[in-house]
């Protein structure tokens, strides 16, 4: 069974967890990638590692979108892998949150995601070919008590994934949702020594994103859930 090639990978909203994972892996595996963040000076160190590009972009805003695009083409070729990892997270009471706030935050999390994928369908509809990845969380299936904002954004880019999978799938486009039920462990961030494994490893999750990006199209997912072993759900 012949599995896809891909050439190229651009990740938005990336740092230094998963989306680094994920720009190591997929370096290794021979894709040229692209790391896109509002400060990409962040990334310097992560660029030189993976001989990746990085651009500015603030993901919410079309014309940036728009360029971000282009300028990738230009740089490492049209991409046939795009992964969407950006988010706005905002906490606080229902009756205290600010609607300006909210409203960046929902931005972000979901019109940036539609922005995004709409780009890179245009691009991989002309050849019936590419995958198109959304980073989901816990709160794209449950959301929690001072967290509205979050779960309506993942919520809307939940539901963003699933249309696009329905309607690209046919056109040979593989869309997917990872729902990421757990914190990911990073640098100063990692589990107590009495509860080894209890934290989300990026390397682990870069790996399954790499096993959806190369499934066959006959056996294509369109939503996968990651947690560690002691999550409850």
């Amino acid at each position: 069974m012949s599995k896809p090639r891909f050439t190229a990978a651009l990740i938005i909203g990336a740092g230094s967890g998963l989306s680094a994972s994920l720009a190591r892996l997929l370096a290794q595996q021979g894709l040229k990638v692209g790391l896109a963040a509002r400060n990409p000076q962040k990334l310097a160190s992560l660029a030189a590692e993976t001989r990746a590009r990085t651009f500015a972009c603030d993901a919410s805003d079309p014309k940036q979108v728009e360029t971000l695009f282009t300028e990738a083409e230009r740089t490492i070729g049209e991409p046939d892998v795009v992964i969407y990892n950006a988010s706005g997270r905002l906490r606080g009471p229902i009756t205290d949150l600010d609607p300006a706030a909210v409203s960046q935050a929902i931005q972000v999390s979901a019109f940036g995601g539609f922005l995004v994928g709409q780009q890179a369908a245009k691009r991989m509809l002309k050849h019936h070919h590419g995958a198109i990845l959304f980073t989901g969380a816990t709160a794209s299936v449950k959301g929690y008590a001072l967290s509205a904002p979050f779960a309506m954004g993942k919520f809307a880019l939940r539901g963003l994934a699933q249309s696009m999978a329905r309607e690209l799938s046919p056109q040979g486009i593989h869309v997917a949702h990872v729902v990421i039920d757990g914190g990911i462990r990073n640098p100063g961030r990692e589990e107590p020594p009495d509860r080894p494994d209890s934290m989300l490893d990026p390397n682990a999750i870069a790996e399954t994103y790499l096993d959806i990006i190369m499934q066959p199209r006959s056996a294509w997912s369109w939503e996968i859930e990651v947690r560690p072993w002691v999550e409850k759900f």
